[in-house]
């Protein structure tokens, strides 16, 4: 679609060469007019000013172009069907009777920093906290997948599986072979994978196939030709739940590359998250209402209730989720305030730095106030331009005392913070706008565990493997300076 509409720009400018050179001047103050209306429009929203500043230079620029660019891609456009179910679990709220089921809120200490974060997430996310139980912290994708395996063949009852890409391999053969014995064996499944994140790995009609096999299945938000408007919300999200007692969460998809079996881009870093106790079964309660939304079929979600295990209690965890229609956007809000409210150090593993300037403002100043700041960002690129779009925010980051490390071995997928020691976020939202803005996108935040010296081990050995970027390093680079220029420009429109 972009393509088509460089073209629709490139043959107007020839029409209006060649036909309708007597008009151009109206048609020039008519295009005017309307940029300007376009741009005011854009100015009273409430949005980011980065992307504000992006949308309106191509649009004054490039009248045709930009408009029609913004129509396609600049706001958020929910198919009609999904808005109405989003609404309709809203309004009927399905899930309210279990909200806050073992919830441990109160606990937490007012004057303690990580207090003012969660009651922003509990009230705004819906995110009840829960004390912590038995979490285990996976720092590379290829270390979840036989614990995951072996949780779905021991399932009882039910096992809920949402994932942004399922491909054909090792991974999903393996994963879906306990999948058929388990519904041969009475469990419940139902799998919710991501039409364009799975569009290149499995047919148009896979979840058909799935549902022969008994496996209850939605293919979210299913592509259409030239319907580029409703492709921007994707689910993003990873949710494994086994009888509403064990969840995962993290950035791990189920296809090989996330397992190390296949390399296209070297090493292949990820992280994930296991979970037992109440925050299990917040999870469940994410899918359901993320089902709802495709296929609205519950009224209650009081028969997915699990007899909650007794285990130590370490810590507190905050499963939350975020989605294109809330005005709070969530998952940037969290990062801020974890940056905001950081003491020593902040540690950060992201596959892409593409963020508007409330996150890049607050991340340099946090490095200008002393804190220790890291960004480990991959050293092999899945997407070359995303990658140059990352690059480009280097130097002002060096330059400000934020220290950057780019993963020798190759593609660091991880979406992992971890600030002072005492708290840390897991999940699947990247540090880029299309995550932030578009994408339905989940984690869970964890304070105060065992697992968190885990974590910190990880970022630990993580940064003896990469290379780290100096002001030299960005100096050599000064031939890029007008493209990368371009480029931070035109980055919050990705």
């Amino acid at each position: 679609m972009t393509a088509l509409l460089v073209v629709i720009q490139i043959v107007f400018f020839i029409v209006q060469l060649i036909i309708l050179k007597s008009y151009s001047v109206y048609i020039n103050i008519g295009l005017t007019i309307l940029s300007i209306v376009v741009g005011a429009y854009i100015i009273s929203r409430d949005m980011n000013p980065s992307i504000k500043l992006a949308w309106i230079v191509p649009i004054m620029m490039f009248p045709l172009f930009g408009g029609l660019l913004y129509i396609l891609y600049g706001h958020v456009v929910i198919p009609r069907k999904l808005k109405k179910n989003l609404l309709r679990i809203k309004e009927q709220e399905v899930y309210e009777d279990l909200y806050g089921v073992d919830s441990n809120s109160a606990e937490i200490l007012v004057d303690d920093p990580p207090y003012r974060l969660m009651k922003y997430t509990e009230k705004y996310s819906k995110a009840p906290v829960y004390k912590g139980g038995v979490e285990k912290y996976y720092s590379m994708g290829d270390k979840v997948f036989p614990d995951l395996i072996h949780d779905l063949e021991h399932a009882k009852k039910y096992i809920f599986l949402e994932f942004f890409i399922i491909n054909h391999g090792k991974v999903w053969d393996d994963i879906l072979e306990v999948l058929v014995k388990k519904v041969a064996e009475g469990v419940e499944v139902r799998v919710i994978y991501d039409d364009v994140g799975s569009v290149f790995y499995v047919n148009k009609n896979y979840w058909k196939e799935l549902e022969k096999m008994g496996i209850k299945c939605i293919c979210f938000n299913q592509i259409f030709p030239f319907m580029a408007t409703i492709l921007n919300n994707r689910d993003h999200r990873k949710i494994a739940v086994i009888d509403g007692n064990i969840a995962y969460t993290g950035g791990f998809n189920l296809s090989d590359e996330y397992a190390n079996i296949t390399h296209p881009f070297g090493t292949w870093k990820d992280s994930g998250i296991r979970m037992e106790g109440g925050a299990a079964f917040r999870f469940t309660i994410m899918f359901l209402q993320m089902w709802n939304t495709s296929r609205f079929t519950e009224a209650s979600y009081k028969r997915f209730i699990p007899e909650i295990k007794e285990h130590p209690h370490i810590g507190y965890l905050q499963p939350y989720y975020s989605n294109p229609l809330s005005v709070e956007h969530a998952g940037e809000s969290i990062y801020l305030q974890v940056i905001n409210d950081a003491r020593n150090y902040i540690y950060v593993f992201t596959p892409y730095f593409i963020t508007g300037s409330e996150l890049m403002m607050a991340i340099k100043l946090a490095a200008k106030r002393g804190i220790d700041v890291r960004i480990v960002t991959p050293g092999i690129p899945d997407k070359k331009f995303i990658y140059r779009m990352t690059q480009s925010s280097y130097k002002e980051l060096v330059e400000a005392g934020v220290r950057i490390y780019q993963y020798k071995p190759g593609f660091i997928h991880s979406k992992v913070i971890l600030c002072d020691d005492s708290l840390a976020s897991v999940g699947s939202i990247n540090m880029d706008n299309r995550s932030f803005y578009h994408h339905f996108e989940c984690g869970v935040l964890i304070y105060m565990s065992k697992v968190i010296a885990d974590i910190k081990r990880d970022f630990l050995q993580t940064f003896d493997e990469c290379d780290e970027i100096d002001v030299s390093w960005c100096n050599r680079r000064r031939s890029r300076m007008l493209v990368d220029a371009v480029l931070k420009l035109l980055s919050p429109l990705l």
